[in-house]
């Protein structure tokens, strides 16, 4: 248990989902990452804030690059030489025994590692005017992997719940009225859906992905991590706060309209809390345009918007046009993704289900596809291509 003094009410900072060596469609992000976390230590000196808690997904994989491990290495440098506590949790993109190396030399530095089951229920407890705020860190808690130390049953709610239960039975011991919970997970309130994106990876474990907001009741403010949209997941009939930060960059063109953002959390003295969205001043802006070729080339030659902005393209051109993405890159130079929408195409908008491919004739396997992104079978001219290199591969129509 680390116990720090601090004068006024408690305040603190909730940020996740940094991804830390993840590309946006091949486009370096480091530099922004590393911006924005000289932009978060300074953000909460300047708030005066006790502590920085990060909800998981500090990395963006197990085995992250170098450069993403020397940005980490760098800001817990930071941190340890500031007055702001630093706690970290693993979420279910991290090795969680990679994180938590020379996590008990930090601690000493206040930086502090929270990466397995026995640390759910070692708080670093803080103390304001008021008294002590316990912060309870739960890891990414893969079911499988620790249904039976939690004695619990296989879904993310049961782990959960076993792991909430086992922090309101701490903080009892302790005498601990005010209390913070970390967690990374697909949480869904009462009433309202999470908004999820596109760069979100799935956490779906025998059928079963989310949890019930519920099993963090009782607790004052529950700090998540996986979704990276900033949004509070609503607890009926409850006072307890359960919030995602966000994450701290646009990891996907579906996350374009999102105003990005840490969550300034303050704690009075009887444990009510507030919560104000500050936004981050880091990255570069996202915008999608869509339509026939030619017409957006003309469109750009008039008014190239936003030139610093990264840009998806979408065609609606029923025939696919020669070297759209050269042609994009010369009038809008940060085009970095490219679909196809054709606007002819009618009826399903996915494809029927093939079965075993090899099972499948290839002929019209081909030509289905085709039909399916243009929206009109493949004319003579295409249909005689198609059969000459299907009869060429040897792959006879069956």
């Amino acid at each position: 248990m680390q116990c720090r003094q601090i004068g006024g009410a408690m305040k603190f900072i909730h940020t996740s989902d940094w991804h830390l060596g993840r590309k946006l469609h091949n486009q370096e992000l480091l530099d922004y990452q590393r911006e924005f976390c000289k932009w978060l230590l300074a953000t909460a000196q300047e708030q005066q804030a006790a502590a920085v808690v990060v909800a998981g997904d500090i990395y963006d994989r197990a085995l992250p690059p170098v450069e993403a491990v020397q940005i980490l290495d760098e800001t817990v440098a930071a941190f340890a030489k500031s007055d702001v506590e630093l706690i970290l949790t693993p979420g279910n993109h991290d090795s969680a025994v990679r994180l938590s190396y020379g996590g008990k030399v930090m601690a000493d530095s206040g930086v502090h590692l929270r990466t397995d089951v026995p640390g759910i229920t070692q708080p670093v407890v803080l103390s304001d005017e008021y008294g002590d705020v316990g912060f309870y860190g739960i890891p990414y808690l893969l079911p499988d992997a620790v249904m039976a130390e939690l004695e619990a049953d296989r879904s993310h709610e049961a782990v959960l719940a076993a792991a909430a239960e086992r922090i309101r039975a701490d903080a009892g011991e302790r005498g601990l009225e005010r209390i913070v919970v970390m967690a990374h997970a697909f949480i869904k309130g009462g009433s309202a859906k999470a908004e999820e994106s596109e760069s979100e990876r799935d956490i779906s474990v025998g059928g079963i992905a989310d949890a019930s907001a519920a099993v963090f009741d009782g607790f004052n403010y529950t700090a998540l991590g996986h979704l990276h949209g900033p949004q509070t997941v609503s607890l009926a009939e409850s006072d307890t706060v359960v919030a995602y930060s966000g994450s701290p960059l646009a990891f996907s063109f579906s996350e374009r309209n999102h105003t990005k953002s840490v969550a300034l959390v303050k704690i009075n003295g009887t444990g009510t809390v507030s919560v104000e969205r500050l936004p981050i001043p880091v990255g570069r802006g996202m915008r999608q345009e869509k339509g026939n070729l030619e017409e957006l080339l003309a469109q750009a030659a008039d008014d190239p918007g936003d030139t610093r902005a990264w840009l998806k393209v979408i065609l609606t051109d029923n025939v696919r046009p020669e070297s759209p993405m050269e042609r994009l890159r010369g009038v809008w130079h940060n085009t970095i993704a490219l679909d196809f929408q054709p606007a002819g195409a009618v009826g399903e908008t996915q494809l029927a289900p093939l079965g075993r491919l090899e099972r499948q004739n290839p002929t019209l396997v081909t030509k289905d596809f085709m039909e399916f992104h243009t929206g009109a079978e493949p004319d003579q001219v295409r249909s005689e291509l198609i059969d000459g290199v299907v009869t060429a591969s040897g792959e006879e129509a069956k």
